[in-house]
Parts: structure tokens; C-alpha cells; sequence
């Protein structure tokens, strides 16, 4: 991977972590997936189930205290 960040998992591109696959940055079983939105739509659905599941929790929480007051 070019550029000024280094993956500590990738080793001669391939990734360490994930059965020595090529490096893919943001795919499923990357550190980065979920963390953080890819210009590749495909990559995006952790970050948007994160999301969504954070939504739910505030509308939640927001009902809540509306019932208690």
C-alpha cells in the first residue's frame, strides 16, 4: 500500500492478519473495517450497520426520557 500509512499487518502487500491475503484495505476482517468510510461503497457496510445501530440507541434513549417526563 503507497503513501505515508503503514499497515503493521500488511508484509510484501499481502496481509498478515487475514490468512495472508493481498492487501485490501477495509475489507471484511481489516482492523480499518467498520472504523471508517471507503470510497468503495462495498467496504462501507460495517461503518453503516455501526451507524444505524447507534441511531436506534439515541431514538431509544430519546423515547425514554420523553415516557419519564
Amino acid at each position: 500500500m503507497a503513501g505515508g500509512w503503514g499497515c503493521p499487518h500488511e508484509v510484501n502487500d499481502r496481509c498478515s492478519k487475514i490468512n495472508d491475503l493481498p492487501c485490501d484495505p477495509g475489507m471484511k476482517g481489516c482492523e480499518l473495517s467498520g472504523r471508517f468510510r471507503f470510497a468503495d461503497e462495498s467496504k462501507n457496510a460495517r461503518f453503516r450497520e455501526k451507524i444505524a445501530r447507534r441511531q436506534a440507541a439515541e431514538a431509544a434513549a430519546a423515547q425514554k426520557t420523553e415516557k419519564d417526563a
